[in-house]
């Protein structure tokens, strides 16, 4: 993130919505996505028009060649969370769908925010691509339905996760013995065990991206939770602190990954990830998924 954008938003933040410079008077909101290959989020002020009960906003990248970080971020997910400035001087937190406009409707949409604001119209005039038009439509997290849909999505991602956390154990499992194998074959000179592979690294980041996300998709949701369901405030409290252990040790394991490391010791370090997973996971399950289908947390501690 750019020093000038930092500043926007810490200034975005300290002020209910209000900045000054270059965006002083403009209807601006702040907008997080995942990080497409990271899985981190990533924030970026964005000014926005009202349509109805949608907001929009603009992938200009002030008529730059290229589309804009952030939309390439929601192509990939569109779960985003939005902080926007209102009336009575504070910041406004919630998490929207991000849906791009198509055809037609992109270009009325796109026209007539030129006409609001004719810069709008110097960037595409800048730049030869189509400057995408993105709607954010706001998640009602007090719909049963809704509830209902998070539990059903939380309880998939957890085993998808868990699915992929055991093939990469296995991967590194076949890679260690494979390695040991050449170290001790008869005729050879004893060495060390190679490096990790390309393709298993790879499979390591991958995941690492997609925990990342899943947290960071999570924490933007529990601030919102919290208000449906008081009685998970210290649940909710544990879970935040627990994604935070978890993010150190991922961390810890994408530095491995930069280093000459072998597949055994690498396997160490995904079993310790693996056994906090797990705890989080099975604890995340046994709270949420019973206050969001209607019944009642279990007790934490």
């Amino acid at each position: 993130m750019s020093d000038f954008n930092q500043q926007v938003i810490a200034e975005f933040r300290a002020n209910g919505g209000l900045v000054g410079g270059m965006f002083e008077g403009a209807a601006l909101l702040l907008l997080t996505t995942t990080g497409a290959r990271t899985g981190r989020p990533h924030t970026t002020p964005a000014v926005y028009a009202r349509d109805g009960a949608r907001l929009l906003v603009f992938a200009s990248n002030a008529g730059g060649p290229k589309h804009p970080a952030w939309f390439h971020n929601l192509s990939a997910d569109p779960h985003v969370t939005v902080e926007l400035g209102t009336p009575e001087g504070t910041v406004e937190r919630f998490i929207a769908t991000a849906v791009v406009a198509e055809g037609a409707e992109r270009d009325r949409l796109y026209a007539e925010q030129a006409d609001r604001e004719p810069g709008f119209a110097a960037y595409q005039a800048a730049t030869d691509r189509t400057i995408p038009v993105v709607a954010l439509h706001r998640v009602d997290l007090g719909d049963p339905a809704r509830h209902r849909a998070i539990a059903d999505h939380l309880v998939a991602v957890h085993a998808e996760l868990r699915a992929e956390l055991t093939a990469l154990r296995e991967g590194l499992d076949a890679a260690a013995k494979e390695a040991e194998g050449t170290a001790n074959a008869p005729g050879t000179a004893v060495r060390a065990a190679p490096a990790l592979g390309r393709r298993l690294a790879r499979h390591c980041l991958t995941f690492c991206g997609a925990l990342h996300a899943h947290h960071h998709n999570e924490d933007s949701a529990f601030d919102l939770l919290e208000r449906e369901f008081p009685e998970l405030s210290d649940s909710l409290d544990r879970m935040r602190e627990e994604h935070k252990v978890v993010a150190h040790t991922v961390e810890e394991l994408e530095d491995l990954l930069a280093s000459d490391v072998t597949p055994a010791v690498l396997r160490a370090e995904v079993d310790r990830l693996a056994t906090r997973l797990e705890d989080h996971f099975t604890y995340e399950e046994a709270q949420l998924v019973p206050a969001l289908t209607r019944g009642r947390a279990v007790p934490g501690t």
